[in-house]
C-alpha cells in the first residue's frame, strides 16, 4: 500500500482578509466550545503577527502565546 504525504496545517496561513477572519470566528463561536474560541483567537492573532499583536495592545507576546495556547492560562 502507498503512503500518502500530509503536510501541517495551519488556520493563521489562511487567515488573510478581515472577511475569512470574521468567518472563523464566527464558526468557533457558533460552535460554542470556548477552548475552540480560545484557539481561534490565537490564530487569528498568529495571523497578524504575535509581536504587532503584543505592540498595540501593550501585553507581552510571550504573555499572548501562552493566553492563546491550547494549555491556556496554567
Amino acid at each position: 500500500m502507498a503512503t500518502i504525504q500530509t503536510y501541517p496545517w495551519d488556520a493563521a496561513d489562511h487567515l488573510k482578509t478581515k472577511e475569512d477572519i470574521a468567518a472563523y470566528l464566527e464558526a468557533a463561536l457558533e460552535d460554542g466550545d470556548p477552548s475552540l474560541v480560545v484557539a481561534a483567537l490565537g490564530d487569528i492573532a498568529r495571523s497578524q503577527g504575535m509581536t504587532r499583536i503584543a505592540r498595540e495592545t501593550g501585553l507581552g507576546r510571550e504573555s499572548l502565546y501562552k493566553s492563546l495556547s491550547n494549555q491556556g492560562n496554567r
